[in-house]
């Protein structure tokens, strides 16, 4: 699916701004903080959501958290605690996906939010008939939708129409530009509201993604590293873990890049793509280990990856972990800093050396 819009990506300088001005960016990014939480909670009130009782699932997000990782129909709002457990019980079988449980919440807070959004846009257009350039320019939390009421599908076909712009910042060129377009459109006039909230679910699918792969699982990871009170760097924190053939970053590093104990690798697949995946994570592996070969090599895995090639993987990581389970390689983590060789399973002899 491609790119839907220059959305605010997280930085310290845009960071109260997004908060300030509500752009869908930031009221999803807030949500999907919110939902990891009340997740993590449950994970440890319920021994990894092994043993789900009534007493945890008091708040709506709960039941909705439990209720979404196993694709029920049911409704938190209006479903008991006891009626979750029974339904949790009914569907043991179904693999209970994280991702689900916790984005359900995101989406709804986003629709919410859009339909705000339309409601203030709607009045300020005289029903998206009316488009003044100012407005635009003070209001670019607006972008994604008045994006989709010009019927411009692309980030680059955005940029090419009115320029560079984002919903945190139009300047007075390209909100004049993007006027002129949607007053000769007048999409008040052939599209109904249903159709408007429906041309915007592919920029919310895409805020989502971006958030998942950005927020939800390395927040999870970290989570159980701070559990077990293990010291850890984020791969925006330093500048590269050395390896045999080249330095790259992986996604954690322990305690960190000088003296590293251990690396931790989170990746999604899908089963399509899970060959070229392990692959990849594997080298990576090897280049690391190769250089440092008393470094553990850690795995925490999402999707429908194959079993093959969890199999091989499993001949180069010494851990190679689901997402559910990351509290276990964490104080297996905690263990090996500790002292414990036991945790060490792959030592790695791989250099490079001139022929003469």
């Amino acid at each position: 699916m491609q790119e839907d819009i220059d959305l605010s990506m997280e930085s310290e300088e845009n960071k109260s701004e997004e908060v300030n001005t509500g752009t869908l960016y930031a009221v999803a990014k807030e949500a999907m903080k919110d939902y990891v939480q009340v997740y993590l909670d449950l994970t440890r009130k319920t021994n990894a959501l092994a043993n789900i009782l009534p007493e945890h699932l008091h708040e709506f997000a709960e039941k909705l958290v439990v209720l979404s990782g196993i694709d029920s129909l049911l409704d938190p709002a209006s479903t008991s605690a006891e009626q979750v457990i029974q339904e949790w019980r009914r569907r043991q079988a179904v693999p209970f996906d994280v991702e689900s449980a916790i984005t359900k919440g995101v989406y709804i807070q986003l629709r919410n939010r859009v339909e705000n959004l339309l409601n203030e846009l709607e009045q300020a257009t005289n029903g998206f008939i009316e488009f003044d350039s100012n407005y635009i320019q003070s209001h670019p939390y607006m972008l994604p939708i008045l994006q989709r009421l010009a019927n411009i599908s692309s980030k680059a076909e955005l940029k090419k129409r009115i320029g560079n712009v984002s919903d945190n910042t139009i300047s007075a060129s390209a909100a004049r530009k993007m006027s002129e377009i949607l007053n000769q459109r007048k999409p008040g006039e052939n599209m109904n509201r249903g159709q408007i909230l429906q041309s915007i679910e592919p920029t919310l699918e895409g805020i989502v993604r971006d958030l998942v792969g950005r927020i939800l699982l390395e927040s999870i990871v970290a989570n159980a590293l701070d559990d077990a009170n293990v010291t850890y760097k984020l791969e925006s924190e330093y500048s590269y873990l050395e390896g045999v053939i080249y330095n790259f970053r992986a996604d954690f590093v322990i305690p960190d890049e000088i003296s590293p104990k251990a690396f931790i690798e989170v990746r999604k697949s899908s089963s399509r793509h899970a060959s070229l995946y392990a692959k990849d994570k594997m080298f990576s592996a090897i280049n690391w280990k190769g250089k440092h070969q008393d470094m553990l090599a850690v795995i925490v895995v999402d999707g429908p990856w194959t079993a093959e090639t969890l199999k091989v993987m499993a001949k180069v990581f010494d851990y190679v972990v689901p997402l559910n389970r990351a509290s276990d390689v964490a104080e297996a983590i905690s263990a090996y800093i500790e002292g414990d060789r036991s945790q060490l399973k792959w030592i790695i002899n791989f250099s490079i050396d001139a022929a003469n």
